[in-house]
């Protein structure tokens, strides 16, 4: 681990947070409290998160390519997280050559680094996670059923205000582009992790694309209602779901990796309120199941989404039905997917490469395989996209298993 030498803490409101200098020769700003007027976060610096760091209503934070942020550790309500909140901007446009890079403080990464020098890409919980909120539509109700236009997200006593929702589907929270976000997920009580990546309420005019998530204790990416539409994302050892969503998010996903989550590829809900405005829609995809894989999809029968063009492999041979032993009460199925949502969306071409099973073994007994789901027996990837910028790919994990 790199010697951090003491550092002045600094609120975000100071115009000149104070610095101090790590071994190799880089400065560290130390950020804490809410950012309220506009900031730029340099790559010729190290930014260390000490707990939750909001962006308020009005401020913009700008992040430039190549920069890497750091957070500290702690749990419950001392986590570090970055929220952004639904007044809020954020401007991250890193680069394919130059990434922008979210990790603990353990981490001895430094500028001009993808792989990390030191860290095994299966730790996590040591962070918080990134948190983006906007203003469009989400489906949400009360204990009560009553039916509610906005709520406090997830992971965030409700001591800060980090709502999210409202009546603007086009609402614009800015960019977040070429991120990678690493080692986080930490229990903010209850058995409440944050995911990587949260969304709630993000509207289209938000731009979010060629994200990768490492680690995670949580889910990977989860979306809460919004109607954003992403792009180029690839989730690579999260403790529970890959993909997850909620609360009648209609916007799309496009060209996708999941690698080995601990829970679900997708977990895929709708509507919790009585609005339903059309669908989400996942295309172009590969997941690689791995041994500890839940389900393929995990997908409620009132959930608003299809999936279309999605690769499966890796999956351990004795993934399904044949893993049962009802002779011992033992049941450890692992199903294909509780299928087809409430067959709003467009789901076709869904290939699985099996490893000893038949399709018949990823279903229920007595039921009909869907003709969306087919055998591959060759590597026939679903993404299309360049992930060659990722800690995954430059590590050679992802080519260690064929993509």
């Amino acid at each position: 681990m790199t010697a951090f030498a003491a550092f002045a803490m600094t609120s975000c409101e100071d115009d000149e947070p104070a610095t101090t200098t790590v071994d190799n020769g880089v400065d560290v700003v130390a950020v804490s409290g809410t950012i309220n007027s506009d900031v730029t976060w340099s790559k010729d610096n190290i930014y260390r998160l000490d707990g939750r760091v909001l962006v308020a209503g009005g401020a913009t934070l700008t992040i430039d390519p190549g920069t890497i942020i750091k957070a500290a550790p702690g749990s419950g309500a001392f986590a570090s997280a970055l929220v952004v909140t639904r007044d809020g901007m954020i401007n991250a446009q890193g680069t394919a050559a130059e990434p922008i890079i979210f990790t603990t403080i353990a981490d001895d990464i430094k500028p001009g680094q993808i792989a990390s020098p030191n860290m095994d890409p299966t730790n996590n919980g040591l962070w918080g996670g990134v948190i983006i909120l906007g203003e469009a539509q989400i489906s949400a109700s009360n204990d009560d059923g009553d039916q509610l236009a906005e709520l406090q997200v997830e992971g965030i006593p409700t001591s800060v205000d980090a709502r999210y929702g409202g009546n603007n589907d086009a609402d614009n929270s800015g960019v977040f582009s070429y991120v990678s976000i690493r080692h986080g997920g930490a229990n903010i009580g209850d058995g409440n992790e944050i995911n990587g990546l949260t969304m709630g309420g993000v509207g289209t005019g938000t731009k979010i694309d060629h994200i990768e998530i490492v680690a995670n204790q949580d889910d990977g990416v989860e979306w809460f209602g919004g109607s954003v539409n992403t792009s180029n994302m690839l989730v690579w050892n999260c403790g529970d779901d890959g993909l997850d969503t909620d609360q009648d998010w209609i916007g799309t996903c496009e060209d996708f990796i999941v690698v080995a989550p601990d829970g679900s590829a997708f977990e895929l809900d709708g509507p919790e309120g009585n609005l339903n405005r059309g669908t989400h829609q996942f295309n172009n995809g590969t997941v690689y199941a791995g041994s500890s894989i839940a389900s393929l999809i995990d997908w409620d029968g009132g959930t608003n989404a299809g999936v279309n063009n999605v690769f499966f492999f890796g999956l351990d041979s004795d993934y399904g039905y044949i893993a049962e032993d009802p002779a011992n009460d033992v049941d450890e199925f692992k199903p294909f997917a509780s299928f087809g949502g409430d067959g709003t969306g467009n789901t076709a071409n869904l290939r699985v490469k099996l490893n000893g099973q038949t399709l018949a073994d990823l279903f229920e007994t007595g039921s009909t395989i869907p003709s969306a789901v087919s055998e591959s027996t060759s590597n026939d990837f679903g993404h299309t996209g360049n992930y060659s910028w990722t800690w995954a790919s430059v590590s050679g994990s992802l080519g260690s298993i064929g993509l």
